[in-house]
Formats: C-alpha cells, structure tokens, sequence
C-alpha cells in the first residue's frame, strides 16, 4: 500500500509519496529497491500510483508510448482514463471486475495527478475529483488527511503540508514508510 498525497497553497503544487512496497506481509523497503519511486512523470504531470505494484510498469509504459493524453481538467482525465481503459485491459490484461453489482468495469487504479491545473484524485470506476486544497491516498491517507488539516493553516507551503502528511503516514501506518519522493510545480495562473 502506500501513503500519497497531492497539496495546492498559493501558487504552489505539490505532490509526494512514500517509498514503501509490500507484498502482504514482507516489506521491500527503499534500500533495497532500485525504483522506489511511487511517482511518475508525463510532460508537465505528476501521476501518483496506488494498489498493485504493476500499477507502476503498466503507467510507465504506457505514459512513455503516448502523446495523446490530457490531464488539463477533471473532463479530459476522465476522457483520458476512458480512452486508456481498453488498452489496459487488452494489451496488459487488467482484470476490470471489482463486484458484481458494480455498475462499470474497474480500472482498479487509485492515483493522484498534479499539474499546473491542479490536484485531482482519481478512483476506479474513472471517478475524477478535483481538489482546493489537499488530498491524500493509500493505506495511509487517514494519518495524512488529518495531519494536513491540522497544519494546513498554520505551514506556509504546500511542500512543508506534504511532507507533514506524508511523514504522518509513514509514522502511523504499517504499510508506509519513509524516505518520500516530492515533486513541485507551479500553478498556472496563481
């Protein structure tokens, strides 16, 4: 699991993770993983994965074969997702069920973009929220969301509010754990 967080404060975007990978109960901790990095990069956003580790290959793949997608808007995320979905599961065989009574297929992904547009929290069923302030995912969100809205008034960037909250899910949840990767931007238009 992981603890992943995206921040916005002023005309600063910030999005973090920790490092930690487990599989059931053995951990893989940063040491001695050669791509610890929970993040990854397409142009000028920042994807934050969640779930099964090859959520991690799969993006990166696939961001590095692309040149038609948008992360501008909660409307060309979800159009991006809906345009990705096939692919996912014809050429890297996602299986797309969840439950039964779910009304659409799985994408089974929880991730978080940052952007100079913003933050956006993303969900498997192609749910796209977009937020104000901050958000985090994983196993350890509970710890980072209320971590970050303790200290969100009071620290005076973006990057100190996700460090507290990715500090926090490494502290308190047994499947994350320090160093964290941290990636800036800055909004367009603030």
């Amino acid at each position: 699991m992981t603890t992943l967080v995206a921040v916005r404060k002023h005309d600063e975007i910030v999005i973090a993770a920790d490092s930690l990978t487990t599989f059931g109960d053995l951990k893989l901790a940063a040491p001695f993983d050669r791509s610890p990095e929970k993040i990854v990069r397409y142009r000028d956003t920042y994807l934050g994965l969640c779930g099964s580790a090859a959520h991690q290959l799969v993006f990166e793949s696939l961001l590095a074969s692309r040149e038609d997608l948008d992360f501008t808007g909660r409307i060309a995320i979800f159009d991006t997702l809906r345009k990705l979905h096939p692919v996912l599961k014809d050429q890297h065989f996602l299986n797309p069920k969840e439950e039964d009574d779910d009304p659409y297929e799985s994408t089974q992904i929880t991730a978080l973009i940052a952007n100079g547009h913003g933050i956006f929290g993303v969900y498997s069923m192609r749910e796209v929220f977009e937020y104000t302030r901050f958000w985090a995912v994983g196993s350890g969100r509970e710890f980072a969301l209320g971590a970050m809205h303790a200290l969100y008034p009071r620290l005076k960037t973006a990057e100190a509010v996700a460090r507290a909250g990715i500090e926090a899910g490494a502290t308190f949840d047994r499947n994350s754990s320090l160093p964290l990767s941290l990636h800036v931007v800055k909004a367009r238009g603030g």
